[in-house]
């Protein structure tokens, strides 16, 4: 060492960090490009604390000393190195040897007893010892700093050894202000000196990060050259008298040649600094100031969606938490929507404008999984773990604001009936979802709910709307369920209610049927599904004292149909829902409908226990003033016919069954009935054998045949 160079001070590493260092060096990891952003999350924070003391102290001159706030990252293919530089605060001699080494942290005692629990390595900035994932792809590592506390700059270096050395630097380049970290790569990790992974990274974890962050990059420039002008010009000698007109024709002659000269591309190779983070963190600035453009560039980019947004609502929650939030409603649902196991994007979690991860399950719940956006948290802790998420409140507070914001932005979208509808066609299932699972908001997503109904025609209609137009004295809201609003329209269960003028909701998709079981009144008014039992109107005394009368009438039938169908039905009575159809079946208040169990039965991990459980017996109901019951009710009365009467009954079952939506047991029976009451109708005997076949003719009778009909042709 010679006299002229400051004597290097050697330093033991303080036993956590050697062990965490160890750790880092010794283990593969698969995500060890974190470090790039833990190393620009630092940048970023010493960037904060200059600006802090620009403003707070300007009586220091900070901006004097240097009047940029930015970040250089320098990748040198060369030398294998990757060089990280600031303009931050930048440290003395003492911080560097406290913060980078000597001092026992309580965060890297922490961060090494989260890993052993399980914890990730991208948990290392939350334990403030994000410094060190520099040694997942780095042999060795330099900082020099230069904080404006002290006149020289100091140079820290260590090979994670167990030791590192610091300085005095005054051979490197000098820094006005500010840190410069210099990671000598491992072999293995080249791929980080390559200027596209690098642009991806900083896209990735450091985009809004407020401060410019710079990449040196090479830049390839084609210029168009003659040849003329590579060659070098030549000395022209002294002209002699009487020479000048001779002059003047070789000139003209060269001015010819250059025309005639060709041009060539030539390469030029330079390099400079390019800013890499030039999209601004949009949910930090005022509504007022951004443009529909800005907002549909910001959704393409955080979204790869083709499409702009259908509706976008920006805000900031301020008090005992602080967050800002931008959220879109795509304009329309992707495929996989629905899909379990697909990995869920839609809220990207940031941390002070550095970027945490992209598949937060805890900051948005299943319902809203078509929801977009950004959280921006100032209180959660950088880089935070998934176990930690599962434990912080935080988080929970978070979701509770961001579900309300997106409920916020729904309401204003039925604003535009247009948009609204455009909204209701692509995502009615989440909303539908929203109202099975989130009992907190339940009602608030009823008001969501749009259906057809028997008077909308080809127009949706609300649950509000539904209660506005009820008929005086109507106690219940009518709806009814099936596979589809043809199926359904002309359904059975629905004809008195038609007769009467009162309006009938068609719920025709299958996430229905949980919704019924969830909202069970709306606006004090009670859903009634139809096809169920226990459909009552108000009825008049005279149309009261005409049941009872039928009743009895027609006791005798209602016996006979169950006694013939014996266990197929619960039981068999009178209905008063039907006006046209001559019986239908219902089933129990509290049993799955016709429609559910549809649905149950083409569940391919179905219970088959739970099924059968569910699938209660139907109710028969037969209508008193169809022809076919009352002439069946007075068959009866004669025992001959009975046998006939006992087929009509099963008939009248098995047709019920198909109109009620339900699917048949054994279609084989059925058809045969049907075959039957056709042989009746074209007077054929059932019993009547079928004609014998035609005789085979032989080999010389099936010639003799061809040719009569070669003739004939």
């Amino acid at each position: 060492m010679t006299d002229t160079q400051p004597e290097q001070e050697l330093y033991t590493f303080n036993a956590d960090i050697q062990q965490l260092m160890g750790l880092i060096i010794n283990t593969f990891y698969s995500n060890k490009e974190i470090f790039l952003r833990e190393l620009i999350s630092n940048s970023s924070d010493a960037l904060d604390k200059i600006r802090y003391m620009s403003i707070s102290q300007p009586e220091l001159g900070v901006t004097d000393v240097e009047p940029d706030f930015k970040i250089k990252i320098i990748p040198d293919k060369t030398n294998g190195t990757l060089t990280l530089w600031d303009t931050g605060i930048g440290m003395t001699k003492t911080e560097m040897i406290n913060n980078l080494g000597t001092i026992a942290r309580s965060g890297t005692r922490a961060f090494m007893e989260a890993l052993e629990k399980g914890g990730d390595i991208s948990m290392i900035g939350q334990f403030g010892v994000g410094f060190y994932s520099a040694y997942l792809v780095a042999d060795k590592v330099e900082v020099v700093s230069k904080s404006m506390d002290e006149d020289c700059q100091h140079k820290w270096e260590s090979s994670a050894g167990g030791t590192f050395t610091v300085v005095q630097d005054t051979d490197g380049e000098k820094l006005s202000r500010g840190t410069k970290i210099v990671l000598y790569m491992k072999s293995d990790n080249t791929e980080f000196l390559e200027e596209k992974r690098l642009k991806d990274l900083v896209k990735k974890h450091s985009e809004f990060i407020q401060f410019p962050i710079e990449l040196f990059v090479e830049k390839k420039v084609e210029k168009d050259v003659t040849d003329d002008e590579e060659e070098p010009k030549e000395e022209e000698p002294e002209k002699k008298e009487g020479e000048e007109d001779k002059d003047l024709e070789i000139k003209e002659e060269k001015k010819d040649e250059k025309k005639e000269k060709k041009t060539k591309k030539v390469t030029e190779i330079t390099h400079e600094f390019e800013r890499v983070n030039k999209n601004k963190p949009l949910w930090m600035r005022q509504t007022d100031t951004i443009t529909k453009e800005e907002y549909a560039a910001f959704y393409k980019s955080i979204s790869n969606d083709w499409e702009e947004h259908l509706a976008v609502k920006l805000f900031h929650i301020e008090g005992q938490l602080d967050f800002r939030s931008i959220i879109f409603i795509p304009r329309r649902a992707p495929m996989d929507l629905f899909e379990g196991k697909k990995k869920r994007t839609n809220i990207k979690l940031y941390v002070r404008r550095v970027f945490i991860m992209d598949n937060c399950e805890q900051l948005i719940p299943e319902w809203l999984s078509f929801i977009r956006g950004v959280v921006d948290s100032e209180d959660l802790p950088l880089n935070v773990s998934r176990e930690h998420l599962q434990q912080t409140k935080i988080l929970k507070v978070i979701q509770k604001y961001l579900v309300k914001k997106c409920i916020e932005l729904m309401n204003e979208l039925t604003e535009n009936a247009d948009d609204f509808k455009k909204f209701y066609e692509q995502f009615s299932k989440n909303l539908k979802l929203g109202i099975h699972e989130d009992s907190t908001n339940r009602k608030k997503l009823a008001e969501f709910l749009r259906y057809y109904s028997n008077k909308s025609g080809e127009d949706f209609i609300s649950l509000k709307d539904y209660v506005a137009n009820m008929k005086e004295g109507q106690k219940e809201i009518y709806f009814i369920t099936g596979e589809n609003k043809a199926a359904i329209q002309n359904s059975p269960f629905i004809e008195a209610l038609n007769k009467r003028g009162y309006e009938v909701l068609f719920m025709t998709d299958p996430i229905d049927e949980y919704v019924i079981q969830q909202l069970k009144e709306y606006d004090g008014k009670k859903l009634r599904n139809c096809t169920k039992e226990g459909l009552n109107f108000d009825d008049t005394e005279e149309e009261k004292k005409r049941q009872e009368e039928q009743k009895a009438a027609f006791e005798p039938l209602t016996k006979f149909i169950k006694e013939t169908l014996g266990d197929k039905i619960e039981k068999c009575v009178l209905s008063f829902r039907l006006t046209d159809s001559p019986c239908v079946l219902v089933t129990t208040e509290w049993s799955w409908s016709a429609n559910m169990e549809r649905i149950m039965k083409a569940q391919a991990l179905r219970d088959a226990s739970m099924t059968s459980y569910m699938m209660s017996k139907k109710i028969m109901e037969v209508n008193p003033d169809h022809p076919i019951v009352a002439e069946m009710n007075k068959r009866i009365k004669d025992p001959e016919s009975n046998k006939n009467t006992k087929d009509l009954v099963w008939l009248l079952f098995q047709t019920s069954i198909l109109t009620s939506g339900f699917s048949l047991d054994n279609p084989t029976s059925f058809a045969k009935r049907i075959h039957k009451i056709l042989n009746y109708s074209l007077d054929i005997d059932p019993d009547e054998e079928a004609d014998e076949p035609a005789p085979e003719l032989n080999e010389a009778e099936v010639e003799e045949d061809n040719t009569r009909m070669e003739e004939i042709d």
